[in-house]
């Protein structure tokens, strides 16, 4: 199974960041601007489930596994996947916010796919974050 994991330091509260983060209808707008073009919560008889719309047009639905306010840490599965575990976890840090975004994935061949883009939402985070967007 590939892990990927990576981080980014923002200069941001990290209860911003969060309060962002743990409004999962609302990534296109609150959190990755410029790297999700619409959220849409869909009708579940279980966990929540959002379709998630890129701006280069892919859609996939996840599922939410965990809101975490304690641990600021929000888990989900992207369904179409044969495996996918996301996490994104928001820390404070001396320059404001350190995110990190980890995601176990199956069939290994898609993190050459994967990584690059979780690289590219973080980048759009912290510029959104800071002002830059």
């Amino acid at each position: 199974m590939a892990s990927i994991h990576h981080q980014i330091l923002i200069a941001a509260e990290p209860e911003a960041i969060w309060n962002a983060a743990r409004d999962v209808g609302r990534l296109h707008d609150r959190l990755v601007p410029g790297f999700v073009a619409d959220t849409e919560m869909l009708t579940s008889d279980g966990a929540p489930v959002r379709r998630v719309t890129f701006v280069n047009g892919r859609v996939v639905d996840e599922t939410i596994v965990s809101v975490d306010d304690d641990a600021r840490r929000l888990v989900w599965a992207i369904k179409e996947f044969e495996h996918h575990n996301g996490v994104l976890t928001v820390a404070a840090a001396p320059e404001g916010a350190r995110v990190t975004w980890t995601a176990d994935i199956l069939p290994d061949t898609l993190a050459a796919q994967v990584s690059p883009a979780m690289l590219h939402g973080l980048a759009m985070m912290k510029a959104h974050f800071e002002g830059k967007s």
